[in-house]
């Protein structure tokens, strides 16, 4: 691996980040808005089905219910 010098480093860092596709205001807020929505759908998800397991282990075993 050949090591060059700081400065064409920092310059080949700045040609790269050229490249990149930023998204803009709007996209942000909309993917932002997703993930949030499909964090609450799995926790409800997975609340719902830790409840129904739980109330068929008590069955299962007998307690309450």
């Amino acid at each position: 691996m050949a090591i060059g010098s700081p400065v064409e480093f920092l310059r080949q860092v700045r040609q790269e980040v050229g490249k990149v596709t930023w998204p803009t205001r709007k996209e942000t807020g909309v993917t932002t808005s997703m993930v949030l929505l499909m964090v609450v759908a799995a926790a409800l998800f997975f609340f719902l089905v830790d409840l129904g397991l739980g109330h068929l282990v008590r069955l299962v075993l007998g307690i309450g219910a």
